[in-house]
This record gives C-alpha cells, sequence and structure tokens, in this order.
C-alpha cells in the first residue's frame, strides 16, 4: 500500500493511473476504521482498478470542539486494516496541507438538505463536510466514491453537491454495517462506556419496532411513540426522531404511496452521540 501525504505526491502517482485508463474507487474517511469502513473499502476494490482511501479528521465539520479533540485517532491500526484488505493507497494529509493557514468552511447551497435533522442540531456542519469532500474529490478525482448510509442525511448532501458542481463522479451509497446486536458501526462507539454500550442497542430495536407500526399508523402517532420509550429510557436521551422523504429530508406530513421514506434518529449516550436510520415500507 502507497502512503501520501501531501496533495502533490498522491496526484502525481493518479495522473500515471489514469494515463493507463484504470479506474479508481475512494472512501474518503475520518481514521479510526471498523468494519463498517472496510466494508465501502471491499466494495470499491471489487468494482475499481485501484482504491484510495483518506484518512483526515476535518475540523470545519464539528462545532463540537472537544468531540474533535476527543475524536478517536488510531492511524497504526487503521493501516494494518487497510492493509488486511489490500487497500492500494493511503492519503493522509495534515490539516495545513488540505487548509494552508486558512481553516475555514465554503459556503454551499443546497436545496434545503443542510437544514433538516443533523442541520438543526450542528450548526455549519454540512458546509464543513462540503468543503472537505469537494477538496478531496478534486485532489482524488475518482471515478467512484463509497459512501455509507448510516450517514443518509451526509450521503444526500453529497450527491446534491455533486450535481450542483458538476463534478465527474459517481456517489454509491451502501448500507449500514451493524454490530451482532444490531448497533450501527461508528468510531465513536468506542468511546462508549460499559454501560452505554449495553444500552445502546435499544436504538436499532426501537427503529425496527417503528418501521412496523408505520404500516398502520401514521409518522405523528409514530414519532410520539418513539418519544415516549426514550423518556422512559434510564440512561439513553434523544435527541431527535423523525420520519422523512428520502429525498428531500422534510419530515412527512401524510403518506404518499409514491415516496420513499426513512425514520432518523440522534441519541446521547452520556456525551456520546449517536446517529442511525431505517428504510420505511411504505404500505
Amino acid at each position: 500500500m502507497k502512503i501520501f501525504n501531501t496533495k502533490q505526491e498522491i496526484k502525481a502517482f493518479l495522473t500515471s493511473i489514469k494515463e493507463e485508463n484504470k479506474s479508481i474507487g475512494f472512501v474518503p474517511t475520518m481514521g479510526a476504521l471498523h468494519e463498517g469502513h472496510l466494508s465501502l473499502i471491499k466494495k470499491a476494490i471489487k468494482k475499481n482498478d485501484i482504491t484510495v482511501v483518506s484518512i483526515f479528521v476535518n475540523p470545519t465539520q464539528f462545532n463540537n470542539q472537544e468531540d474533535l479533540i476527543k475524536y478517536p485517532k488510531t492511524f497504526d491500526n487503521d493501516k494494518k486494516l487497510l492493509e488486511s484488505v489490500s487497500c492500494d493507497v493511503l492519503f493522509f494529509p495534515s490539516v495545513k496541507e488540505i487548509y494552508n493557514d486558512n481553516i475555514s468552511s465554503e459556503k454551499f447551497d443546497f436545496d434545503g438538505l443542510e437544514h433538516q435533522m443533523e442541520g438543526k442540531f450542528r450548526d455549519g456542519h454540512f458546509n464543513g463536510v462540503g468543503t472537505i469532500v469537494k477538496a478531496l474529490f478534486e485532489i482524488v478525482e475518482p471515478n467512484k466514491a463509497y459512501f455509507g448510509q448510516k450517514d443518509f442525511q451526509q450521503l444526500q448532501i453529497v450527491k446534491k453537491m455533486v450535481k450542483k458542481h458538476r463534478l465527474n463522479v459517481k456517489i454509491k451509497g451502501c448500507p449500514i454495517f451493524r454490530e451482532n446486536d444490531g448497533l450501527a458501526m461508528s468510531s465513536r462507539n468506542t468511546r462508549l462506556s460499559k454501560d452505554y454500550r449495553a444500552a445502546a442497542p435499544f436504538i436499532y430495536k426501537i427503529l425496527k419496532k417503528a418501521r412496523k407500526k408505520f404500516g398502520t399508523e401514521n409518522a405523528i402517532n409514530v414519532t410520539e411513540w418513539v418519544e415516549k420509550q426514550f423518556k422512559k429510557h434510564p440512561i439513553l436521551d434523544l435527541e431527535y426522531f423523525t420520519i422523512a422523504e428520502e429525498k428531500s429530508l422534510e419530515t412527512i406530513k401524510i403518506k404518499k404511496s409514491n415516496k420513499k421514506y426513512r425514520a432518523f434518529i440522534a441519541v446521547f449516550a452520556g456525551d456520546i452521540r449517536l446517529i442511525d436510520n431505517i428504510r420505511l415500507k411504505n404500505h
């Protein structure tokens, strides 16, 4: 596996790859890799000639500085995991390499996607996501890029940005990878205390029950039921639960048979924030 730390080096290497007409698959990450990331990387390896993974903890997408400081950094282990799945290239730049001395976000218009759910609770978060993903796409110039559906809102926002900025890359959304007990895999899971880790699978359990209820009940009833379940929970705190239309991410008022819906949730386990979502069947 080749490791590059500068834009200049990786661009020079990838230029020669493109001249041979080889396809490039790209998986952007913030490190602290787990099986969920590896499932994306394996998909990229299968579908492309060369696979590039980036590890970059992006400061502009954290509205909570403490969260940025505490974000797990496990480079040596990440490197081993990447080698174990035969990743071709790792791009591991410094903050200075990406932002020079100007650590700030571009301003994006995502047609309102950025004001829903996560956007309501994390000010400026999606400008930060847009800034780094666009910068990485411009450096790597991949044919395809792979994102997990756990961050479904982010996936839709990246698709929107690619369309609006006419970037020549296909965005592939990949299924959520879960622990055996249903908890969506996340780098943050490693920071959960024993008690919170034991409680966290409750989130997915509730999502599955909400999906079932959505078959026969309206969205308001389902939402109220979920809120009630969390009020009764001894240690998990619900930040939001919403049922939204997949494309616009707008909270639904009335079910329509031609629309696709998804339930989205954010929960605090102590000071660690966990998100998840599930596609709903629309009967």
